[in-house]
């Protein structure tokens, strides 16, 4: 396996949840990977593969492990694509953002390159973050079809803006159990979500589902992240939070 540039979180590792819905892809079916280290660009990367477990390294480095699992999560009713419209203009990420670069979420990749998924809440404080998403024909692989990765990738970054708000710490995927019930079609419109499901120390727990613009469930997932910052620590100024 070998990730590509193009598929990174920070500007020199990849994003977490492409990466997760990689390895994912060798079991099938509903997977947890928990992230051990952060995975290397535009090198080769080994996948050990077992009946109910997988492994991804370089060279000697543990990257990631998954295994079957059952997902306990209860998705909120879709919002309509409208009003996910509505909640992206408030995206915390235009202010101020930790990885513009992010394959996911950052702003600063351009229309067809990144996926430009840029949740924001209705109010300060808003139990519920969402956006819409609409995935491009570059996704698209040799099989003709959108690989279930990209489904693990857009239920990744959301899951942070719903979790960290409101100091919005530097943070990182731990560990991801997703879901896939069928891959996206190109130029489907579709409306992203994601909840808190509560914090414990530096841990960051949340919720995250996509959805047709009809609110047929794609797919969902649970989430852990990782602060690299005490928390409490705002890495985003006060000044700029409350101008949302």
């Amino acid at each position: 396996m070998r990730i590509a540039s193009r598929f990174c979180g920070p500007p020199d590792s990849a994003n977490g949840g492409y990466c997760a819905g990689l390895l994912a892809k060798a079991l099938g079916g509903t997977v947890e990977v928990t992230l051990r280290s952060p995975p290397p660009l535009e090198r080769t990367l080994s996948v050990a593969l077992e009946s109910n477990y997988a492994q991804l390294r370089f060279d000697e480095l543990l990257v990631a492990e998954a295994r079957h699992s059952e997902l306990d999560l209860q998705a909120p009713t879709a919002p309509t694509l409208a009003r996910a419209e509505g909640m992206s203009r408030h995206y915390v990420g235009h202010v101020r953002h930790h990885f513009p670069g992010c394959f996911v979420c950052g702003p600063g990749r351009s229309a067809g390159d990144g996926l430009r998924i840029f949740p924001g809440a209705e109010r300060k404080g808003g139990e519920l973050v969402a956006g819409p998403f609409r995935p491009s024909a570059s996704l698209v692989d040799a099989s003709g079809v959108i690989g279930s990765e990209f489904v693990w990738a857009v239920l990744d970054c959301v899951g942070y803006f719903a979790c960290a708000s409101p100091e919005y710490p530097i943070a990182l995927l731990g560990r991801m159990t997703a879901e896939v019930l069928r891959p996206f079609e190109v130029d489907e419109r579709c409306v992203v979500v994601g909840w808190s499901l509560g914090r414990e120390g530096r841990k960051l727990q949340a919720g995250t589902a996509v959805y047709s613009a009809e609110g047929q469930l794609i797919g969902r997932a649970r989430q852990t992240w990782i602060a690299m910052q005490r928390p409490g620590s705002s890495s985003i100024p006060p000044s700029a939070l409350s101008s949302r």
